[in-house]
C-alpha cells in the first residue's frame, strides 16, 4: 500500500461484508496496521480462511459467524467480540448486496433483501457497536464509523432503483449520525466508491443488467479494486481524531 497511515496499533476493529470483496480487503490492511480485527460474515469458511492469513502476516483476527439481516446473531457477534476483545472503537459497515431489476418486474424479494441489509443492517451494527464507540470518544481515544455507500447514492441508473434508494438512504444517514456522533467525539465517514471490481456483479439475476455491467467494465479497464478502497478506509481512521473526513466519493479517473 502507498498511503503513509497513521498508527492504528491498538485499535479494535469490527468489519462487516469480511468474507469478500472491500471488506476483506479493509479486514487485512487494518490488521496489517496493528488493529485487532472482527471479521463479521455469512460465510464460515472464508473467515476462517482470512483469519488465518492474517495470523501467518501476523496480525489479529476473529472470525465470527454473523447474519447482518438478523438481530440475535448480529447480539450474539457483538458478546463474542467484547468477549475477545474487550470494546470496539473502529466499525466498517461493508456488508452490502446490489441486486438490481426493473421496479415493473416487481421483484419485492429483492426489495427486502437490500433494505434489510444495505440499510437496515447497517444499522443493526451501529446499534451493537454504538455504546462502544461513544466511551472511546469520552475517554479521548479515536473512535470511527465508516458507512460504505455507493456513487449510485447520488446518480440514476435504469434498474437500480431500489439498490441506489437503499445507499442514498445510507448516505443521509452517516449525515444525520454526523450530528449526534461528532459533538461526543466519535468520527463518521461515508465512502462512496464508483465502479469497483467485486464479487457484488455476480448476484445479478438479470441477464440485460448483467451484461450492462460487464461493458461497463470493459470500457473501464481500471475500475478501483477492493484493496482501493481498504486502503482509503485505513487512511481515514488513522487520522489524528480531531480529524473528520465526512465524505468521501471515490471513482476510476476514467469515470467522469
Amino acid at each position: 500500500m502507498s498511503s503513509t497511515f497513521g498508527s492504528l496499533a491498538g485499535r479494535t476493529a469490527v468489519v462487516t461484508g469480511a468474507a469478500s470483496g472491500m471488506g476483506e480487503a479493509t479486514a487485512r490492511l487494518l490488521a496489517a496496521q496493528g488493529a485487532r480485527v472482527a471479521l463479521l460474515a455469512r460465510r464460515a469458511e472464508r473467515l476462517g480462511t482470512l483469519a488465518e492469513k492474517i495470523a501467518a502476516d501476523g496480525g489479529q483476527a476473529l472470525a465470527v459467524t454473523a447474519d447482518v439481516t438478523d438481530d440475535a446473531s448480529v447480539g450474539a457477534a457483538a458478546d463474542r467480540i467484547r468477549a475477545a476483545y474487550g470494546r470496539v472503537d473502529l466499525v466498517v459497515n461493508a456488508a452490502g448486496v446490489m441486486l438490481p431489476n426493473p421496479i415493473d418486474a416487481g421483484r419485492s424479494d429483492e426489495w427486502a433483501r437490500m433494505v434489510d441489509t444495505n440499510l437496515t443492517g447497517a444499522l443493526r451494527i451501529i446499534d451493537a457497536f454504538r455504546d462502544d464507540l461513544l466511551a472511546a470518544g469520552a475517554e479521548g481515544r479515536p473512535a470511527d464509523l465508516v458507512n460504505v455507500s455507493s456513487i449510485g447514492a447520488h446518480l440514476t441508473f435504469p434498474g437500480y432503483a431500489v439498490y441506489s434508494a437503499t445507499k442514498a438512504a445510507l448516505t443521509h444517514l452517516s449525515a444525520s449520525l454526523r450530528a449526534e456522533f461528532g459533538p461526543r467525539k466519535v468520527r463518521v465517514t461515508n465512502i462512496e466508491p464508483g465502479l469497483t471490481d467485486t464479487e457484488l456483479g455476480g448476484h445479478i439475476d438479470n441477464p440485460e443488467l448483467s451484461a450492462q455491467l460487464d461493458g461497463m467494465f470493459q470500457a473501464f479497464p481500471d475500475a478501483l479494486t477492493s484493496e482501493d478502497i481498504a486502503d482509503l478506509i485505513a487512511y481515514v481512521t488513522s487520522r489524528p481524531a480531531r480529524v473528520n473526513l465526512r465524505q468521501v466519493i471515490v471513482l476510476p479517473t476514467g469515470q467522469a
